[in-house]
């Protein structure tokens, strides 16, 4: 990543950027030459993610910060996209990765639930990247950046509140595809497998056994990899990004196979796991 220019000199801004696949990019930008600019809600956590980031900068000239914001809330959205413009100028790309999640039967699950997923997943992707376009549209480049996850292709037993936000960023992300086609601007979706994060950690003890039978015994991939790989087919120019092995395969099964073999496959998957529990 270090000798790669496609990052030099651009102005990033990374959404979810304290920790995770957000803080991973977030340094491999810096490395390879980019001002980077950070957001998340909690400033103590965003304050030791900038001091990592700063690290791992090719040169001292390369301007970084951090910016508290709620990407939920579409006024503090706009802001933090001013914020970075009125510092180091109008991003030239954004890197939407800030997500939660809440596995769960869902009649376990309130509607609190549903709603806040939705709005921190889909709408903070929409509010940043709508306020981020203006400057890119009156430049005539850009490169918007969003992680959606393999439960945004393929519904997971466990996952109706999760996988609706990641269906969502996908499909939205299919349409600024083709809107900004003709303006020069980037889109890329990426659709990470399991990956070693916070979110992670917190999910496990939420997930119906149903879930972690259909999980499997994969291990999840690092941060690190997994954004390494993001960046790498993001700077090909890859709309659809597949980060891992298991990522690209179960997209390819999904798409190619009948969907009825696939749901068939994923029921027997989820039986076990429940069979597995009972017992």
């Amino acid at each position: 990543m270090a000798q790669n220019q496609y990052w030099n000199k651009k102005v990033v801004l990374v959404t979810g950027g304290s920790s995770g696949i957000g803080l991973a990019a977030a340094k491999q930008m810096a490395a390879a030459g980019a001002h980077v600019w950070l957001t998340a809600r909690r400033r103590e956590v965003l304050e030791a993610a900038l001091t990592e980031v700063e690290a791992t900068r090719r040169d001292r000239s390369q301007l970084c910060g951090i910016i508290v914001a709620d990407v939920s809330d579409p006024q503090q959205a706009a802001q933090a996209v001013e914020t970075v413009t009125k510092s180091a100028g109008a991003p030239d790309a954004v890197f939407n990765s800030a997500g939660i999640t809440q596995p769960g039967y869902i009649q376990e699950l309130s509607m609190e639930v549903f709603e806040r997923l939705m709005q921190v997943n889909y709408f903070g992707t929409v509010y940043v990247t709508t306020a981020a376009l203006h400057g890119m549209l009156e430049r005539g480049s850009g490169h918007i950046i969003n992680i959606s996850s393999m439960a945004g292709y393929l519904g997971v037993f466990g996952y109706s509140a999760y996988g609706a936000t990641k269906y969502a960023v996908t499909g939205f992300s299919e349409v600024l595809r083709a809107e900004m086609k003709s303006h020069g601007i980037r889109v890329s979706v990426a659709f990470p497998p399991d990956t070693d994060t916070p979110q992670l950690a917190y999910e496990e003890p939420f997930k119906p056994a149903e879930t972690k039978a259909i999980s499997g015994n994969a291990k999840a991939l690092s941060a690190e990899k997994v954004a390494r790989a993001i960046l790498r087919q993001a700077e090909k120019g890859y709309f659809m990004i597949f980060p891992g092995i298991d990522s690209r395969l179960f997209y390819l099964l999904t798409s190619k196979l009948p969907k009825s073999l696939v749901f068939t496959i994923l029921d027997k998957m989820a039986a076990s796991g429940k069979k597995n529990k009972n017992a």
